[in-house]
């Protein structure tokens, strides 16, 4: 199944200088590494506000869940997560 988690960068909680590169790119790491697995099937930058938008490939809610929750920043509590649901195929696609 498919899930589409949207994050959120806690801005307002955390300074500017608390985003340091070496935790970026640990972040970065994370998300190379599971889409490498397979469970991170594609990621944006959202444009409305600092975050992202990502789809995995998980059994359930609750292992979509703990792969974001896996994330640096998550673990740091420096991100949240707005929306986390699961998506089914578009029925316009299917035979008639």
């Amino acid at each position: 199944m498919q899930f589409l988690v949207l994050t959120r960068r806690k801005m307002d909680l955390f300074p500017a200088e608390q985003w340091t590169s070496e935790l970026l790119e640990n972040e970065s790491q994370r998300v190379r590494t599971m889409y490498a697995a397979g469970s991170l099937r594609s990621i944006w930058r959202r444009k409305d506000m600092p975050g992202a938008a990502m789809i995995f490939e998980a059994a359930s809610e609750e292992e979509a869940r703990a792969l974001a929750s896996s994330l640096p920043l998550a673990q740091r509590g420096m991100i949240e997560f707005p929306l986390i649901t699961q998506l089914e195929p578009y029925p316009g696609f299917s035979p008639r």
